[in-house]
């Protein structure tokens, strides 16, 4: 234990040590561009035929970023911009030339959504630190895209509110865009100083050209940005804002039917220029999407996505260190029920009621994120029956509970950053209590050529003993040129554990790590680009020492210039394997024979109408007859702009693989089993237009086991056969999912949306199952359908105040832009709209 400590303390003291001394100036070019005050706003409808636009200031010369970085635009995609601004937000008017104006590829897709598609983006900084910015991309069909980006992470679940429109003429076409201040954050200063980048996707070729440059051979996308001048005296609107919401739920279930109508709101308040809190009040998650589920055979539990809109929108702070796992909010109860003899359970809930939750993020001008986070889960219940008496009593499974999380990231540089987390959870009584603690930097010179990274972490539960765990690592990256190297060191103890607000499965182990990979930075020959990586691992248990396992890994990406993608790889384990998790008894451990593993894949051109990835996965292990297959196919058929189509399957076969049955007595049971798993899915979209969509969605898992032999496993690692252990272990389940959902933008922010569910599952402790009898079996299951209608309004509140309050001029810039809007040419003009 002290040797990796104390290696990772080295490792930490000589990363910094590169960080000072390569921390010589390397000043990138950055493309600036002068803006004026107007005093009335143009229509946005796609025409920049408003005074306004004539003498505004233009940002030509765009340069390709992808394929052939660094190559001018040619003069037949000319592409010119003119930005203004008023005291209302900022206008931008792109013009982008086509020589074939009637080949523009316009698909239609939902909001959020870009499919094959042209389309403009804007990346804007409203505190110009190359770090953080908000995009902004309308594409040719009109629909809307925006996303939170921090160092190229983007979240896409932020909804911004802003206005665009497009058209297609006779020499192109042009995106007309209004962003307001309301929607962005910057300091509280008279002359504003901010980051910008604009993008064009040409689809035709696949082209990205960028107003700024950007060098592809080194750094992050976003330090970049050019830079915006002339912003002088505005002010950012009293930011508050509510989406109040109604729902209402049919289920029907094994004969029974409720009615359910809920009621709540969603509360945003921005408290000044940098900080917002958001609140959910009362919460209805009833139409998120339904969980892809499993049969889960493995030592841990399976991490969902999370699909909540609440948990997904502008988490950026929160994701710091991966301590955050916003499923354990409202999942499955820490507690389990005390029976007596005679006791059965009768129900135990699957999930907590959450009564409220609010966020509290922004960043100060010395560049200092702070992030809140806190929620409150109701008490919950189990029901408990008497078998013999029939008698049912309640015992409680989880106490009022408070989820809390806090951030602090301080930026500095053009990409650096050290940050610190604490995330805790304090449930009532004598209930389980938990805290983790973890310390991040992130460090990259200025020439952005190497970037430094290190962490420690600790974990400390409480419940009916205490526990504390460590994580920590350090490592190192050049992120220049065509070679790329890493190396880095990880460690985690064995009473690491951050499960009452996290995620962590594996623990106990040391690991070190190393990696080089090759890439084109031009296109060459006739590929647009390759990729090649090389990767070693090398695991081991810390307590006690025990060799875990040694991993060779290759993986390779190509891309030719007709947009065809392959690759493979090769994986290898030379010395086998000694798995310390799968036994489920601390200290044991099992041997796993060494095995290869090669893999292709091949993913079609994107632009054609029938599109398609095909992998193929083979695993061979030193042992006869145990091997794994898998595949996946996922065509696409795109009947036209509007009617999609989506299919995948994934057919999973493992023979005579080896795993946990059962702990009897003393003895660990393993056995050798089959597992066939089959997984199809199928999704079709129609989009009516760019605010209204129908959506079906649907999910079928398979997965059988069949065991022939079980074993005892010895202190060694070997398997010792067990003929006496005679248990049916055989399985098959079955899951059933099928989601056709209407949704309707009706207004900015505020959305219908009517979902019709389906859903069934089935486990049964038997296998070889035919075809139609499996689904004859599932089909008896009781089945959930649910219909459901949600309607959400969103509310600003400088429009309700000039609803109800005198219309009068003030110094409210927002009342402003309401006033602005009751004039003839205002830009709110409904017809005119484009959301």
């Amino acid at each position: 234990m002290n040797f990796p400590l104390k290696s990772i303390l080295l490792f930490v003291f000589l990363s910094i040590s590169c960080v000072s001394f390569s921390q010589t100036n390397d000043s990138i070019p950055r493309k600036k561009i002068t803006i004026p005050r107007i005093t009335e706003a143009p229509k946005i409808d796609g025409n920049l035929n408003d005074a306004v636009w004539q003498n505004a200031p233009i940002a030509t010369d765009f340069v390709e970023r992808q394929p052939n970085n660094g190559k001018l635009i040619a003069d037949s995609l000319r592409t010119d911009v003119k930005i203004v601004y008023d005291d209302l937000g900022i206008y931008f008017g792109a013009t982008m030339k086509d020589p074939e104006p009637d080949k523009i590829l316009k698909e239609l897709t939902e909001r959020d959504g870009i499919g094959n598609d042209d389309f403009f983006f804007i990346l804007l900084n409203g505190y110009n630190d190359r770090q953080q910015s908000l995009q902004f991309i309308v594409t040719a069909a009109g629909v809307q895209y925006d996303a939170k980006m921090t160092n190229e992470n983007e979240d896409s679940s932020w909804n911004g509110i802003w206005y665009s429109a497009v058209k297609i003429n006779d020499d192109g076409w042009v995106a007309e865009i209004f962003i307001p201040y309301s929607e962005m954050r910057f300091p509280n200063k008279n002359i504003q100083l901010w980051g910008l980048n604009m993008e064009r996707e040409f689809r035709r070729t696949r082209t990205r050209y960028s107003w700024s440059p950007v060098n592809n051979a080194k750094g992050s996308f976003s330090i970049y940005d050019g830079e915006i001048y002339g912003i002088e005296n505005v002010q950012s609107p009293t930011r508050l804002s509510f989406q109040p919401y109604i729902s209402a739920y049919v289920n029907d279930f094994d004969g029974k039917t409720e009615t359910i109508i809920n009621g709540g709101m969603d509360l945003k308040y921005g408290i000044n220029d940098a900080f917002t809190l958001d609140m959910v009040l009362i919460p209805d998650f009833g139409q998120s999407k339904f969980d892809a589920e499993v049969l889960n055979l493995s030592a841990f539990e399976v991490q969902y996505q999370e699909n909540r809109p609440f948990f997904t929108e502008g988490t950026e702070l929160f994701t710091k260190g991966n301590l955050f796992y916003s499923r354990r909010v409202g999942g499955y109860p820490s507690g389990f029920p005390n029976l007596s003899e005679n006791e059965e359970i009768e129900n135990y809930p699957s999930s907590v009621d959450l009564i409220n939750a609010f966020k509290i993020s922004g960043r100060t001008d010395g560049n200092l994120g702070i992030g809140v986070f806190n929620a409150i889960t109701e008490r919950t219940y189990a029901d408990i029956k008497n078998t013999e008496t029939n008698e049912t009593r309640k015992e409680l499974v989880e106490p009022l509970a408070n989820y809390n999380i806090l951030v602090l990231d301080q930026r500095f540089g053009d990409n650096s950053s050290v940050s610190f987390v604490n995330t805790n959870v304090i449930r009532e009584g004598d209930f389980r209590d938990a805290n983790a603690t973890g310390l991040y930097m992130d460090l990259t010179n200025k020439k952005n050529t190497f970037n430094y990274f290190a962490n420690a972490e600790g974990s400390w539960v409480k419940d009916d003993s205490e526990k504390f765990g460590m994580e920590g690592g350090a490592g190192m990256t050049k992120i220049s040129g065509k070679h790329r190297v890493s190396g880095e060191i990880n460690f985690r103890t064995k009473d690491y554990d951050i499960n009452d607000l996290g995620y962590s499965s594996n623990t106990n182990y040391i690991n070190y790590a190393g990696y080089y990979g090759y890439r084109y930075l031009q296109p060459k020959g006739f590929l647009n680009n390759l990729y090649l990586n090389f990767n070693l691992n090398y695991f081991r248990r810390l307590e006690t020492d025990l060799y875990n396992n040694f991993i060779f890994n290759f993986n390779s990406s190509f891309t030719t210039k007709k947009f065809l993608g392959f690759g493979g790889g090769f994986e290898m384990t030379p010395f086998g394997k000694n798995d310390i998790y799968e036994p489920r008894v601390e200290g044991h451990y099992v041997k796993v024979p060494d095995y290869y593993n090669v893999w292709g894949w091949i993913s079609t051109d994107y632009r054609k109408k029938l599109a398609t990835d095909l992998t193929i996965d083979w695993y061979k292990y030193n042992q006869q007859g145990r091997g794994e297959l898998r595949l996946e196919l996922r065509p696409q058929y795109r009947v036209s702009d509007k009617l999609k189509m989506f299919f995948s399957t994934n057919v999973i076969l493992s023979d005579k693989e080896e795993g946990f049955v059962d702990l009897e007595n003393d003895d660990i049971i393993f056995g050798t089993r089959d597992r066939n798993t089959i997984i199809n899915s199928l999704e079709s979209q129609y989009i009516f237009n760019n605010k209204m969509a129908l959506n079906l969605s649907f999910r079928h898992y398979y997965s059988e086991v069949e065991y022939s032999k079980f074993f005892t496993l010895q202190n060694d690692g070997e398997l010792f056969e067990n003929p006496f252990y005679d248990e049916d272990r055989d399985a098959t389940y079955n899951s059933w999912n099928i989601d056709l959902r209407f949704s309707w933008w009706f207004a900015p922010g505020s959305q219908l949306t009517l979902l019709y569910r389906n859903a069934m599952e089935n486990y049964l402790s038997d296998s070889r199952i035919n075809f139609s009898n499996n689904f004859n079996n599932l089909f008896e299951e009781p089945q959930l359908n649910s219909l459901s209608l949600r309607v959400s309004y969103y509310l600003d509140y400088n429009r309700l105040k000039n609803w109800f309050g005198p219309n009068k001029k003030t110094n409210d810039v927002s009342l402003s832009l309401q006033n602005e809007k009751m004039n003839k040419s205002a830009f709110f003009d409904k017809r005119n709209l484009r959301h």
